[in-house]
């Protein structure tokens, strides 16, 4: 069927009434950085912590996704723009059902990344750079992945072969070889509380 058959639909319950059941403003907390950067690790605490306070939040990380939505595709550029692509759709999904989407994803190119504000808009997406070292995330290694790629058995690997473009104006900028986890989330929250994304909450972490 030709695309130009498809139509869209206005739903009688709206966003607003979504968000208004839940207590709190649909958006994206995307992550970016390195492989062992501390995406993934700072996303999990975010996540506990805000279902901790009785917010609504799902977890879209790089590993599940190449699992089953995106399991098609390989690592060449083309197929990592289109990776972050479908990330994106899916995002502005939960953003409009009124739930926090938390993305974990090295999305290394600044192309892919303005392609996903795009799709996800201004308002719902906010871009956290996990700014740790390449030294330091390759001293971890906790998937073997830079030994092997330094080896030869990895190519398009970010950080040796492929390059990752530091975000030119991300929200928040956090670096885990020097703050723990809990300092790099509450910072995380204190930004959702500013953007009202969530209402002021005394609780500490």
């Amino acid at each position: 069927m030709d695309r130009r058959h498809i139509s869209t639909r206005s739903n009688t319950v709206k966003r607003r009434h979504r968000e208004e059941l839940l207590q709190q403003r649909g958006s994206v907390i995307w992550f970016t950085g390195l492989s062992g950067a501390g995406k993934s690790t700072l996303a999990n605490a975010l996540e506990e912590w805000l279902i901790g306070h009785g917010k609504l939040t799902y977890l879209l990380d790089g590993d599940i996704v190449r699992h089953g939505l995106n399991r098609d595709l390989g690592f060449s550029h083309e197929d990592r723009t289109e990776n972050i692509r479908r990330i994106a759709e899916t995002a502005k999904l939960f953003a409009d059902c009124g739930v926090i989407c938390i993305s974990a994803f090295i999305s290394p190119f600044r192309n892919s990344r303005d392609m996903a504000r795009s799709i996800i808009t201004d308002h719902d997406l906010f871009i956290v750079y996990v700014s740790t070292p390449l030294e330091v995330c390759e001293q971890r290694d906790p998937k073997g992945l830079y030994q092997k790629a330094r080896q030869g058995e990895i190519s398009n690997f970010t950080g040796i072969d492929s390059p990752y473009e530091t975000p030119l104006a991300p929200h928040l900028t956090l670096n885990t070889a020097d703050h723990d986890v809990n300092a790099c989330v509450r910072q995380v929250v204190d930004l959702l509380v500013k953007s009202e994304v969530i209402p002021p909450l005394s609780a500490k972490l």
